[in-house]
């Protein structure tokens, strides 16, 4: 009796074990779509995706229409406290966290720019990779 008792509490520490190394090998993914012009709103987009990188999560950003110009060399920098960064700072320490941030496919042509405007580590969208990154199953979507 004693050994069975033995076996069912290894048997149940392995189990929790494993359960354990499961759920911490789960990582969220975050899918952050940025639209707007408002520099406030830009950086409260990168404060929050830098959190959810700090909490293990991925994190994919896709910068669209207004939003898309924070990724520009020319991009106007508005520092926002209380630390005074600006949202491309904020997107640039992203970078550095191994985010790859993409403006979306139609941004460049119908903005009169080409890739060489952008500041460096930012891509430019492919629609298909997009769409799947998006279909996944754990992928949470964040907008602003």
């Amino acid at each position: 009796m004693k050994r069975l008792l033995s076996v069912l509490a290894l048997l149940s520490a392995t189990a929790i074990g494993i359960s354990a190394a499961t759920a911490s090998d789960d990582k969220s993914e975050l899918f952050v779509v940025v639209t707007s012009s408002d520099p406030q709103t830009q950086g409260m987009a990168m404060v929050l995706s830098m959190q959810a990188v700090q909490q293990g999560a991925g994190v994919q950003m896709l910068l669209c229409g207004p939003g898309g110009d924070v990724a520009l060399k020319s991009a106007p920098q508005t520092a926002l406290k209380p630390r005074n960064v600006t949202p491309q700072g904020m997107l640039t320490k992203l970078m550095s966290m191994g985010v790859k941030p993409n403006v979306c496919a139609l941004y460049l042509p119908n903005n009169g720019k080409s890739p060489t405007d952008l500041i460096e580590g930012v891509g430019v969208a492919k629609p298909p990779a997009i769409a799947a990154a998006l279909l996944t199953d754990d992928t949470k979507l964040f907008t602003f």
